[in-house]
């Protein structure tokens, strides 16, 4: 994955200086991109309603603790699932799932959770997602909105006590791993 290129798999990583309150320190994961658009979904925003509430069939193989995540703004009622594969699956040669990158996909809620659910090392669902209409989000990265990486297994899993912001940020290395340390009230720096 070339750092900076938007497709699918990628974090967007939400530059400190992003104040929007639907994504001041998010992490988006792509889960599409195309000419007309892209859509993605928040990583690190947990819900206080339980997938067992809105999915219940699904809600056994959720990741703990089980949580429906608020996948931005977009479609609040729509609800998406991502996975994470145990290391050599082929997410492409599974029903029911449609590859992102490496050993990340997009789950059909559609499909029987208990076919589905046992090649998973994890899921989580997400309700409604970020979306940008052609050209807005390569936009918002020229102008410094958004800091692209790839995105791990990991980061869809990650406990809601996590500062997955922080952590992915500090992963980059230098001079990236800075802005981790940046605070999130400037004003208390």
């Amino acid at each position: 994955m070339n750092v900076n290129v938007v497709e699918p798999g990628s974090a967007l990583v939400a530059a400190p200086g992003l104040r929007d309150s639907n994504f001041c320190r998010t992490v988006v994961l792509i889960i599409e991109h195309q000419m007309s658009g892209t859509l993605g979904v928040v990583l690190n925003r947990p819900s206080d309603v339980e997938v067992a509430d809105v999915l219940p069939l699904w809600s056994p193989h959720a990741t703990l603790p089980r949580a429906l995540y608020v996948g931005g703004p977009v479609q609040k009622r729509a609800a998406l699932c991502v996975a994470a594969l145990p290391a050599g699956a082929d997410a492409e040669a599974a029903e029911g799932m449609i590859a992102l990158r490496g050993s990340l996909a997009l789950v059909d809620l559609d499909a029987d959770p208990d076919l589905v659910a046992p090649r998973l090392r994890g899921l989580r669902v997400f309700a409604g997602y970020a979306g940008w209409g052609e050209g807005q989000l390569q936009q918002e990265i020229d102008r410094g909105s958004w800091i692209v990486v790839p995105a791990l297994a990991d980061d869809v899993l990650a406990p809601p006590e996590t500062d997955l912001w922080g952590r992915i940020l500090r992963r980059q290395g230098m001079p990236l791993a800075l802005l981790a340390t940046c605070p999130a009230d400037p004003a208390s720096n």
